[in-house]
């Protein structure tokens, strides 16, 4: 259930509607918008009478909501999530499309440095990286664990990047979040709801994947408990799901993008390397997210794909990740949507904003 109050409604409006749902054990949320603000009624409605409300001073209208997506529904919270990091860099509403990139695991020093210095001379404000790695086989390389996020901490603060790495249990959800800028929850934890509740009490952005045979609607509803904990810094990873289909890994369901975001206010961005599992189809699944309205990607790129621990049959090689690059902001001019490409000064710090204007990918 949502309360809509009057664009012209007083904030002793606002605060009494809110006092009378506290006072009958409601709990409540204000989203504050450009011309109005709406509550939002988390959880039950304990009976709450809806014709008292309605004669409250300010309140315009009272809506009820059937869907169990609350927090995340567009319908409750109408405009854009957006989620700022610390020198202005933004995903999602207008801002420009982000790109995540950087090898699947972290190897070693030498290989992460190598791979740091490319993204970030290509313009890349964030990388990837996992240091602790969810593998099918319980005998395939595990990651370097906190070794490894001493490594990304070391690199991002070299390079001047922002770094995206996996957390896998609710103990170490904290430990991360004092290295991690997003902290990433796998497919394969899109339902560990443990670890989803002690995220929504995280301060750090989550980018939470969605299951390999997860419906959209228990992929918003598993971004709920993490809304629902007070972490509202969402972003929404489509990364491919089962279908009958076997010519790759999983269908990347590019149809995702423009629906959750009709149905959503969260950025949604797309991981191909994954939705493909196949190196050919990086670029080009790349090029369909952003003419799709994704808020960025996330691509795995390695200095020696075919010397990777893990995954590399995905993972661009530098050369392939620089043409694709160039071809995304040929893509974004077309749809009148930049990607943020930042060029690098080698200063060691998170950088200064340029403007996207001064990428090294020229149009021809």
């Amino acid at each position: 259930m949502i309360i809509i109050m009057n664009k012209n409604a007083r904030e002793a409006d606002i605060a009494r509607v809110e006092k009378i749902l506290s006072q009958q054990g409601i709990r409540s949320e204000r989203l504050t918008g450009e011309k109005q603000v709406v509550i939002g009624i988390i959880g039950a409605s304990n009976g709450l009478d809806i014709s008292v409300v309605t004669t409250l001073e300010g309140v315009q209208d009272v809506v009820r909501v059937s869907s169990p997506i609350k927090l995340a529904s567009r319908l409750q919270h109408p405009e854009d999530t957006v989620i700022t990091f610390s020198d202005g860099t933004k995903i999602g509403g207008s801002a420009p499309a982000i790109v995540i990139a950087g090898p699947c695991s972290v190897e070693s020093a030498d290989q992460l440095r190598r791979t740091a210095e490319f993204v970030r001379s290509s313009g890349v404000r964030f990388l990837r990286g996992g240091a602790f790695k969810p593998r099918t086989s319980p005998y395939s390389f595990q990651g370097l664990g906190f070794d490894g996020l001493e490594l990304l901490k070391k690199v991002s603060e070299e390079f001047g990047l922002f770094i995206v790495t996996e957390v896998m249990e609710p103990a170490h959800a904290p430990r991360v979040a004092e290295f991690a800028d997003i902290i990433q929850v796998g497919a394969r934890n899109m339902q560990n709801f443990p670890l989803l509740r002690q995220l929504g009490n995280v301060n750090k952005p989550v980018m939470l994947k969605r299951g390999p045979a997860s419906t959209i609607e228990e992929w918003l509803l598993a971004a709920e408990y993490i809304l629902s904990g007070g972490n509202e810094n969402v972003i929404l990873c489509e990364r491919g799901i089962r279908t009958f289909e076997t010519a790759l890994r999983y269908t990347t369901d590019i149809s995702a993008v423009p629906l959750v975001k009709e149905l959503s206010h969260l950025p949604v961005i797309v991981d191909p390397s994954h939705g493909t599992g196949k190196r050919s189809m990086v670029t080009p699944m790349s090029r369909a997210s952003i003419a799709a309205g994704a808020d960025g990607i996330m691509v795995e790129v390695h200095p020696d794909p075919l010397r990777s621990l893990s995954d590399g049959v995905q993972a661009l090689t530098f050369e392939m990740f620089e043409e694709m690059m160039g071809e995304l902001v040929r893509i974004g001019d077309a749809i009148d949507r930049q990607i943020l490409i930042e060029p690098y000064t080698g200063a060691k710090s998170r950088g200064s904003k340029k403007s996207p204007s001064e990428s090294p990918y020229k149009v021809a």
